[in-house]
């Protein structure tokens, strides 16, 4: 009788577990340029190890329109709640994406680009003096089809994006860096969903990409629910500090829509 009482109880726990999964938002996870999907990983263990299902989305950095299109594909698959998060350029990609698609309760922004219809990422990271990424960038390399990828000098890189990151780990990332394609940079965004769904932001205060300056601009424009600051944060805060960004998904991923 104990035995049966015991696997009854571990059956309700685990249809318990099942439901509560069920109900959680999946969050979708989007890198920007010079990264690359498992820069998010320290965030993803955190949200699974709370439960969460989580999509690290292989962004193509190709321009803001067709990124925006590959992640709306992935936001046509998913049938439950959804929180969409980007990192840089791939706030401009996340702010376009989300349109059409009221499964989208939040948009969290880390260390990222909101542009409004009509901005780049160029141009809003030109708004406010601070950002010293330009000299840091190798020489460019050509494509095909006339463009060019641009890449960080990998011996620029830790300094210029990693630099709250012990200098081993941020070498490995300035070789594994992912290019993204010149004309992105200055591609005009579209009509941003962040006027229609709930924003939160996340960024560091000696981020040397995007001017701190620009990123609490964005926010307050984008009436964030809530803006973290992580004191001495580099351009990564989702590496350096991944407990504080996952906290700040989380609180998106509870708020009522």
């Amino acid at each position: 009788m104990l035995n049966k009482i015991i696997l009854a109880g571990a059956l309700l726990s685990s249809l318990t577990a099942a439901a509560y999964a069920e109900q959680q938002p999946t969050i979708v996870l989007v890198h920007g340029a010079f990264a690359e999907s498992n820069s998010w990983d320290g965030v993803i263990k955190d949200l699974q190890k709370d439960g969460y299902k989580v999509i690290g989305a292989a962004n193509p950095l190709r321009g803001v329109k067709s990124d925006a299109d590959y992640v709306s594909s992935i936001l046509s698959s998913i049938k439950e709640p959804v929180v969409l998060v980007g990192h840089s350029y791939g706030g401009s990609v996340i702010s376009n994406a989300a349109n059409g698609h009221s499964n989208v309760k939040g948009l969290v922004y880390v260390a990222a680009f909101a542009p409004e219809a009509g901005e780049s990422a160029a141009a809003l990271s030109g708004k406010f003096p601070g950002s010293t990424l330009a000299p840091t960038l190798a020489p460019p390399v050509e494509l095909p089809d006339g463009g060019k990828d641009l890449y960080i000098d990998q011996t620029k890189f830790p300094d210029q994006f990693a630099a709250d990151l012990p200098l081993t780990q941020a070498t490995l990332m300035a070789a594994g860096q992912r290019p993204i394609k010149d004309a992105a940079l200055s591609e005009p965004a579209g009509e941003p969903a962040w006027k229609s769904v709930p924003s939160w932001f996340v960024y560091g205060d000696k981020d040397k990409n995007i001017p701190p300056a620009a990123l609490a601009w964005m926010a307050e424009r984008a009436n964030s629910k809530k803006t973290v600051v992580v004191k001495g944060g580099s351009h990564v805060v989702m590496v350096s500090h991944p407990n504080t960004v996952t906290h700040l998904i989380e609180e998106a991923a509870a708020a009522p829509k």
